[in-house]
């Protein structure tokens, strides 16, 4: 399986994610189930209530925002920022003095995240059209680097943290939510492009990506969550083999 076609089918997936022409959840639709996802992500109701409606499609799988220790004045990076639900979480943590910037390679949910940024009236936030691979920020120019089930749906992904560490701040940090799996899982669903758009076949073994982190330049790696992921009709092969985790590290 090639890496553009896996990523022509990721972007063709979240660009209908972005339009609603297909729910973020095969499973469910609809406002209430999205904000439930969200919730069982990590979000609190009150986070969700302080930001555009529009920019939660219930995508996550935690709350980096809520782990990442964000301070007023800091400039933050999304990888992959969707509809803007980490970045306008941040921008309320940074306030006037601070930035957040935020990077997808899909120019649906660019689009949308900018009609959400104008709506809610935010001024500290920018959104970018670039792959995390290949970033349009400049080296050593952001403070955090912030990033929510994303990395897992690159097939390179030390180039993704090569460029994280590149535009890092000397001291800066990161903490990304992420998909790793315990234990092999099937052939086939690695092969699978669908699979590869729902966070699952690009998952790499847990160590092997923590060693992936470490072989980028980074430093002081430790996982500060994890608890298995479940979701309504997951194949029962893989029940008990994805893992949820929330990892920091420094450069």
């Amino acid at each position: 399986m090639r890496e553009k076609e896996i990523k022509e089918h990721v972007k063709n997936r979240y660009s209908k994610i972005a339009v609603g022409e297909e729910s973020s959840c095969s499973c469910c639709s609809g406002a209430d189930l999205t904000l439930e996802q969200a919730k069982k992500a990590g979000y609190s109701l009150e986070e969700l209530k302080s930001i555009p409606e529009e920019a939660v499609f219930g995508l996550g799988c935690g709350n980096p925002t809520a782990l990442a220790e964000i301070k007023e004045g800091e400039s933050v990076l999304d990888l992959g920022s969707g509809g803007g639900i980490d970045v306008f979480l941040a921008a309320n943590k940074v306030g006037d003095k601070g930035k957040v910037i935020g990077v997808d390679m899909t120019e649906e949910m660019i689009e949308t995240a900018q009609k959400n940024a104008h709506e809610g009236k935010y001024e500290n936030v920018e959104f970018k059209l670039g792959e995390i691979e290949n970033l349009p920020v400049d080296d050593d120019s952001v403070d955090v680097i912030i990033s929510n089930c994303v990395i897992n749906l690159t097939p390179d992904k030390l180039a993704a943290y090569k460029e994280g560490f590149r535009v890092l701040k000397p001291g800066g940090r990161i903490l990304v939510s992420d998909i790793v799996t315990e234990g092999e899982i099937p052939q086939e669903i690695k092969r699978s492009f669908q699979a590869w758009s729902e966070c699952i076949a690009g998952a790499m073994e847990k160590q092997s990506y923590l060693d992936t982190i470490k072989k980028a330049g980074f430093i002081d790696i430790e996982i500060v969550e994890q608890h298995y992921f479940t979701e309504p009709g997951m194949d029962e092969r893989l029940v008990g083999k994805i893992t949820s985790i929330q990892v920091k590290a420094s450069k």
